[in-house]
């Protein structure tokens, strides 16, 4: 009983951990990824379709992404779902492909993007504390029930805690290399 809940709640913890990476990598640094394109939807004859259904995204240089549209009957529909994004980019269409180059990031841009990192690990170091206190309420009231003895629910909540503090070092070190990334010119 206590090993089922211990390892629901670290389950929990895990995608906690994974939303907070996904964050992160949306988080737009001085280099282009295709991860940045993640949340970008196209209207797509009139259903909204992810960019990553409708194009390859590929990074040549630092701070240039190539989109190539399966369809070209699309690319319109693309760059305008690019240009109406809030990342503050222009593409440029080159016949087959659209051109986006990434501006140089601003000092007070860099900034405001560390806030937005940090805003982000705090939601997941929330949702990772609520995590524990529905594993430790679970616990207190196989405890009170008398499923376990209090021995064990006492080992159960310091495994509890013990996987609490590993997933928020977890979000705290992804935290650490974002900004670290952000800051670097």
């Amino acid at each position: 009983m206590i090993d089922e809940i211990l390892l629901d709640v670290e389950e929990n913890m895990d995608q906690a951990v994974e939303v907070a990476k996904d964050n992160f990598a949306k988080i737009r640094t001085g280099q282009a990824s295709a991860a940045m394109f993640a949340n970008i939807t196209v209207d797509y004859y009139g259903a909204p379709t992810a960019l990553q259904a409708l194009a390859a995204i590929n990074v040549p240089e630092a701070r240039t992404v190539m989109i190539t549209p399966y369809d070209a009957g699309a690319k319109k529909d693309i760059e305008t779902a690019l240009r109406n994004s809030d990342m503050g980019i222009n593409p440029s269409d080159d016949g087959n492909v659209l051109r986006v180059n990434m501006p140089q990031l601003t000092e007070e841009r860099r900034r405001d993007y560390v806030k937005l990192a940090k805003q982000k690990a705090e939601d997941s170091r929330v949702t990772v504390r609520n995590m524990r206190r529905k594993g430790k309420d679970l616990i207190d009231a196989a405890v009170k029930d008398g499923e376990v003895g209090e021995d064990e629910g006492s080992r159960a909540e310091k495994d509890l805690d013990a996987l609490t503090k590993k997933h928020v070092d977890a979000i705290d070190a992804l935290l650490a290399h974002k900004e670290s990334e952000l800051l670097e010119v």
